[in-house]
């Protein structure tokens, strides 16, 4: 429906698109609704109970890592560069399975209830507060600048004023964030892989149908389309890029409180690995639809190259679930980070510092607020983005600055018994006071820029940006960290703290292992699957673009979630034949 210069002649959200968009959220409430009744202790709003199904976790991580800019950025790149922007992408892949061998279990198995727990554990309150709050401000950026990408993004297909996309979406998040907790999150992010999935597959699948062939496709694109590296995206980069991601994934709380909610070490790092090999597998098919798109129109707006190609050939009804999988990439790092922080602020400040005697129902009500609480927040920033003007890239830079200086000691920590508090702050100070004056300092300073002194250094480092960003950003703090491993003697009381609390929970015997089936993550994606598939159903059996494709989904989708009604049904019966064995052995 995008004319040959790539406008959108003919595109906009029909009456199906709006009933499957409506569908949707109404899926996403009754989730919540649901996960509401399994909330009852702070425990089970902030961890789930550490009874998660690996897979769940799993799957919640890997959308975690999505956002609109995934489509706006990576989608981006893919039309202008070609391949590389998959290469980028399977970075984060192979940074997950690194974290799944190294780091998920160990995290597990310390038994906290927070990350934040194992940081003031780790390096006192001081260490908790200079952590959180940086985080926290981080984080609350750059989610911010997320949530007014998807209003961007939405209000170009929907007739909808900016701001009231804004608050409407972020109050859609906060309203099922704060009413299900981790619940909640975990299952409409199950809920949101699946609309992803299907509906990037889908789209992947009339692409292809639609083309002419390979040999079409190489000619019509450049010819550095194929290389893996392109432009400043070069092998150092990909490095650096995987180096960044496996702090980030390792260490950033969002995903660590993943690794908490499951069963046991073994349970993390299956989760993780999950997590991994559908960061290898799917880029590729995701990142399908703009590369294609390339090859047929030459020229487009490459931030809109995702959402034109999939409007190029979604039938009606089929949009909205596009619009619903965008909705979906940044709900799901927005209701992340507002369970995580809100899980921090309610254990970690409230009942530690002010109410050490609050009932699990107090918590939970504490909890809640402080969601809503910051879900306002995140939305008043992303109602500021626009007013910042050039101060958005000064954001966006400040957050690349701060990733691994910040989270690399608290990672090194987990497995080092000598840096404390003081290695902590000086290795994050450091790295990013020399960063920020890279990037804001000689590069726009007008004396150093003209100077022959410098052999033009604020031209180099504008032509080698994203080097010296790893350089500074990743190997130098992994530098700092070496050298004080080495030369620093002695063991810092916050390891001594940390080995003290493993030995409590090993003596409490927590027993998360011994914890039955749990049929309700399953079901609902039973459901789920059931809903989808015969939504779509309807919608090949009414239209007409598509219809084979379309029908094929839709039968697919309702064929798997019996197949996981049959594996639910064999479980819980040989359960329950085995509680029979042991009654009668009784």
């Amino acid at each position: 429906r995008s004319d040959e210069k790539g406008n959108n002649s003919d595109s906009g959200m029909t009456t199906p698109d709006y009933i499957t968009l409506f569908l949707y959220f109404a899926g996403l409430a009754m989730i919540s609704v649901v996960s509401t009744r399994r909330t009852t202790s702070q425990s089970e709003m902030f961890a789930a109970g550490r009874n998660s199904p690996w897979w769940a976790s799993g799957l919640s991580g890997f959308m975690t890592m999505f956002s609109a800019n995934t489509f706006v950025v990576w989608g981006g790149i893919a039309y202008e560069l070609g391949i590389v922007a998959v290469l980028i992408n399977t970075c984060y892949g192979i940074a997950a399975l690194a974290v799944g061998y190294f780091v998920a279990g160990y995290w597990n198995k310390l038994g906290v209830a927070t990350p934040a727990e194992f940081v003031r554990l780790r390096f006192g309150r001081g260490g908790l507060h200079f952590f959180t709050w940086t985080i926290l401000l981080k984080r609350i950026l750059g989610v911010g600048a997320s949530l007014y990408a998807l209003g961007i993004l939405l209000t170009a297909i929907m007739d909808f004023n900016l701001t009231i996309a804004i608050i409407i979406f972020g109050a859609i998040v906060v309203f099922y964030t704060m009413m299900g907790g981790l619940w909640a999150v975990l299952m409409t992010d199950v809920l949101q892989f699946i609309v992803l999935t299907v509906v990037v597959f889908l789209t992947a699948v009339l692409m292809l149908q639609s083309f002419g062939g390979w040999e079409s496709f190489s000619t019509a694109v450049p010819e550095t389309f194929l290389s893996p590296v392109a432009g400043k995206y070069g092998w150092f980069f990909l490095l650096g890029w995987t180096i960044i991601h496996f702090f980030i994934i390792g260490a950033e709380w969002a995903f660590v409180q993943r690794f908490i909610s499951v069963r046991n070490p073994g349970a993390a790092k299956k989760s993780a690995y999950l997590f991994g090999v559908m960061y290898l597998v799917t880029p590729l098919f995701w990142l399908l639809p703009p590369l294609l798109y390339r090859a047929q129109v030459e020229g487009a707006n490459k931030e809109q190259a995702y959402m034109l190609a999939a409007d190029s050939v979604l039938p009606p009804g089929i949009m909205g679930l596009m619009v619903a999988a965008l909705f979906s990439a940044t709900a799901s790092m927005v209701s992340s980070q507002l369970n995580v922080f809100a899980g921090v602020l309610t254990n970690d400040f409230y009942r530690a510092v002010l109410n050490p005697w609050a009932s699990e129902r107090r918590l939970v009500i504490v909890g809640r607020f402080f969601t809503i609480l910051l879900g306002v927040l995140l939305v008043i920033m992303a109602l500021l983005v626009p007013k910042m003007g050039g101060a958005e890239k000064l954001i966006v830079s400040i957050n690349s600055l701060l990733v691994v200086p910040l989270f690399a000691p608290t990672l090194w920590g987990l497995f080092s018994k000598r840096i404390g508090i003081r290695e902590m702050v000086i290795v994050a100070l450091t790295s990013f006071g020399i960063g920020l004056m890279l990037r804001f300092g000689f590069a726009v300073n007008p004396l150093i820029s003209e100077g022959q002194r410098f052999w033009n250094f604020a031209q180099f480092l504008s032509e080698n940006a994203k080097n010296v960003e790893v350089l500074v950003g990743v190997i130098l703090p992994l530098l700092m960290l070496f050298g004080f491993e080495l030369f620093k003697q002695g063991t810092d009381a916050g390891a001594a703290n940390v080995e003290q609390w493993i030995k409590e929970q090993d003596a409490r015997e927590l027993g998360h292992e011994n914890h039955g089936f749990d049929p309700f993550p399953s079901r609902m994606v039973m459901w789920s699957l059931f809903a989808m598939g015969a939504w779509m159903g309807l919608l090949g059996i009414l239209g007409e673009e598509g219809r084979t494709v379309v029908l094929s989904f839709a039968a697919f989708l309702v064929l798997l979630g019996t197949v996981i009604r049959g594996i639910i049904s064999r479980i819980l019966t040989r359960e329950q034949g085995a509680k029979r064995s042991n009654k009668g052995n009784a």
